[in-house]
Parts: C-alpha cells; structure tokens; sequence
C-alpha cells in the first residue's frame, strides 16, 4: 500500500460554532423562527478544516497558521493535536470565530466575530514552505498568505501550490498549480482583474447554440484568471454540478456522481485539500480535480460539517469495518433526523425500465433509498458463469444516476441480510414478481420492526430477455450484409 504524500497547509485558520437544533414556529414578538433543543458543536475552520481533512486522508499534514493565547485558540489547538503538526505564526487581535444557528439542518444565522490577523513570518514557517513537496494555500485573507508570500512565490516554482482563494484574499502567487475558486469567488475575482465589468457576460438570452450561461460564464472566468494571475490552470466548483477545469482551453466538465442535498459547509476545504493531496502524491490535475468532485460530494452525502468527529485522532482506515461506510452513515443520519429508510435490492444487470420503475416507486414510500447490489461474484454463483454482463463498478455508477436513487451498497454473499443487518432499514421493497415466502431476509428485517414490501414490476422487462435479443443482433446484421453483398 502507497503511504500518501505528506502536505503543507498555509493559511488562516479560524474555529467555527454550530448550535443545531429545530425550529416549528415563529417568535411572537418577531417574524424570525424559534430554535429549541440546540447542541452546540465546534471545529476547526479555515485552513485548519482543510488541513483536518488531509490528515483524515492518511497524510502527514503541516499547519502553518496564526494562534494566540485566548480561549478560542486554545481550543483548536486541542482539535487538531495528535492529527496535524503546528508551524504558528503571530497573531495580532482574536482569533477568528464563525457560529452558525441551524435548524433542521439548514442555517438560519451566522454570527462573526474575531479580527485576528498575522503579524509577520518566522524562520520556520519560511523553512517549512521551503522544504515542502506540496503546499495548499487556504486564504482567508487574514494575512497568513500575505506575509509568506515570498517564501510561497519560491515554492510555486519547483512544487505544486494550491491555492484555495476566498472574497477577502488576494491572488495566488505565479506558477501555481492549480486554484479553487468556486463560481461566485471566480466572477468576483475575473472582476477585479480591470478588463471587463462584472455583467457584461452573456445572458440567458444570448446565443441558444452556447453553453448554459453560468457554464460559459464559469468557463470565460477561468480563462481570465489563468491570464492575469499567472497559474498552470484553474477548477471552479459549481456546487452540485461538480466542477470545470481549464487549463486555459477548452475546459473540462467534472461532473459530481450524485446530487448531493445537503449542509455544503466546508465542501470547498474538502475539494482543494483532497485536490493539493493528489498532486503531492503526483497525479495529473485532470484526476486530482475527479477525486476532488468525488470527495466533495461524498462529504456534503454523509451530512457535511454536522458527520465530523474531533473526539478521537485519525486512524488509518479499519479492514473489518463496514465496506459500505456511506450508506451506513446515510441510514443513520435519516433515521436520527425522524426519517424513514427504504432500502431495495437486486444484481441490477443491464438496467432496465422496469428496475428504473421499482426503484422510483421504492423512494416514493420513504426519505431515502439505499440500492443493495450483488458483487460480480455473488452474480456468478447466482446466474451462472455468462454473468454479469456489467461490472459493478459499472453498475454501480448507472444507479448512482438515478435521481431516486440515495446511495448504493455492494454485497458479496449471496442475499443481503448481512448488509441488511448494518443498515437496519425501515422498508425493505422487491418487486412483485417475488413472493414473501421466497425472501429469506423476511423474519431479519421484521426482527426491528422493519417491512418487506412487494412493489408491482413492469411485465415483459427482463435482463435475460435483453441479453438474448441483443446477442441475436449481430448474427442478423451479418446474414443482411451477405444477402446484399457488402462486406
């Protein structure tokens, strides 16, 4: 197993508040909602979130930030002992904190307070930037860029740098590998450069044989971006679209593999950090920025900032834990939240209309649907040697598709209830062609408190009724090109 690379993180760090609770009604005495039963929460923030993230993914991971001695600091210096090694710079004034009030999982209120900024470099923080293989730049435009940019500029030429640029920060320094902006950050920044007003762009109303506006706009800013500021290329994250990658060209169009609903809090820190991981570990930008897209929706999936655990360090990943932590943690999250989980199962080979069917039904009677998959292996012992006729990596990928569809877990045995056991969901869905007395998962699901239900199935659409008249087609096209004499 490749150990990753380690990762020198610099920027600003801040320590962010969540005070989560639920809110039914609205205050007498204003029109503004009354949250109730809040527990509160705190994280790093800032550049300490992204370089959290990067020691999650197994990496050695250095912060070079601003602390002081107040309360505030003292406490992220408490959340990432043990995960990631400190380089701190001087801060002048407090610390900077961010508390959120959310309710039902949606913010409602951001408060911020703290003016901290750095006051200067150090010889070790300039030592570390020098002896780092890969740097990620998270600026927050507290300075922490501000007084490293020599050091950082020195650095751009000979490792990759990537820079996470935020409203308040400046550009990145020339030769950057690659930059992070998302969209709204990518105008706001394509604005100052001087050539052209912000709204000059092309509109809805332009020309219909264009790309959608906000891709063409995305698109014309990167471009613009890589011009003036000097950087080998440049990913703007587009939320639930994923990201566009462009190197000055054409660009790329990364799509997210799911659409992902969600608490986005801190999805940017988790693109770039995974994003500047890649890179030190010496992957092209085009892969680093798939895994990047990957990751990002993965995090928002498994509940965002409120799925995150300070209370222990990092581990490297278990081997008897569940293979399917997504799903697991997806079903926990809306059973915890009053939901109902409705998970269905099947091979899912060649999909079909009549699976697309079953499984739309399935998400109808629930707030969630988990697809249960059999793994190529499971199939073969099932269906016989000729099968699957798609890999499940494959399938896998064709069911993340389905907007119906929530997450997907891949099983080995040849039924399910050990997956089943690990998800505990509330509704268990097969189609009608199945009979109760066949399910042998029946009496595991009901042991919870859990329903099998029995969802009516298209007629005349079947995965071997498919392979046998696709496998007819060849034989017929050749017998036609032989009666007409083409060869």
């Amino acid at each position: 197993m490749t150990v990753p690379a380690p990762l020198l993180v610099v920027g600003d760090a801040l320590l962010d508040h969540d005070l989560s609770g639920r809110a039914d009604r609205l205050a007498p005495d204003a029109p503004v909602p009354v949250v109730h039963g809040a527990r509160r929460s705190t994280r790093p923030g800032g550049a300490a979130l992204a370089a959290y993230f990067a020691a999650a993914d197994g990496r050695e991971v250095t912060l070079v930030t601003a602390l002081g001695d107040g309360e505030a600091d003292r406490t992220l210096r408490l959340l990432l002992q043990d995960r990631v090694r400190l380089v701190e710079l001087p801060l002048t004034g407090e610390l900077p904190r961010k508390t959120r009030v959310v309710a039902q999982g949606v913010p409602v209120l951001r408060l911020d307070d703290g003016d901290g900024r750095a006051a200067g470099a150090t010889d070790e923080a300039r030592a570390a930037i020098g002896a780092a293989g890969a740097v990620l730049v998270a600026d927050y435009g507290r300075g922490a860029a501000d007084v490293l940019r020599e050091a950082l500029t020195r650095a751009a030429r000979t490792v990759p740098v990537v820079w996470d640029p935020h409203p308040r920060g400046g550009p990145p320094v020339k030769g950057t590998r690659l930059v992070t902006p998302s969209a709204a950050e990518a105008r706001a920044f394509a604005a100052r450069t001087g050539d052209e007003p912000p709204g000059e762009r092309p509109g809805p109303g332009g020309d219909p044989h264009r790309p959608r506006p906000d891709l063409h706009r995305a698109a014309d800013d990167a471009r613009e971006l890589i011009r003036a500021w000097g950087v080998a290329s440049v990913a703007v994250t587009l939320g639930s679209d994923g990201a566009l990658l462009s190197h000055g060209d054409d660009p790329l169009l990364v799509s997210a593999p799911r659409t992902a609903s969600g608490d986005a809090c801190g999805a940017g820190d988790r693109f770039a950090a995974t994003a500047a991981g890649l890179l030190a570990d010496g992957a092209l930008p085009e892969k680093a920025v798939q895994a990047a897209v990957r990751a990002a929706t993965r995090y928002v999936t498994d509940g965002g900032a409120a799925g995150l655990r300070y209370d222990r360090p990092a581990a490297p990943p278990d081997p008897d834990a569940s293979p399917n932590p997504e799903s697991a943690r997806l079903a926990d999250r809306v059973r915890a939240q009053g939901g109902t989980v409705v998970a269905a199962g099947g091979c899912f080979d060649l999909l079909h209309a009549g699976h697309v069917a079953l499984l739309q039904a399935a998400r109808r009677i629930g707030d969630c649907l988990i697809v249960c998959v059999n793994s190529d292996a499971s199939v073969r012992r099932r269906k016989g040697p000729t099968r699957p006729l798609v890999p499940v990596a494959d399938r896998v990928r064709v069911l993340l598709a389905l907007g119906c569809v929530d997450a997907v877990a891949v099983f080995d045995e040849d039924t399910p209830e050990q997956l089943l056991k690990e998800l505990r969901p509330h509704i268990w869905a097969k189609g009608g062609d199945y009979a109760l007395a066949q399910l042998p998962e029946t009496p595991l699901v009901r042991s919870w408190g859990g329903e099998v239900v029995l969802l009516p199935y298209l007629n005349g659409r079947s995965t071997t009724d498919l392979a046998a008249r696709a496998a007819l087609v060849p034989a017929e096209r050749a017998t036609g090109r032989a009666r007409t004499g083409r060869r």
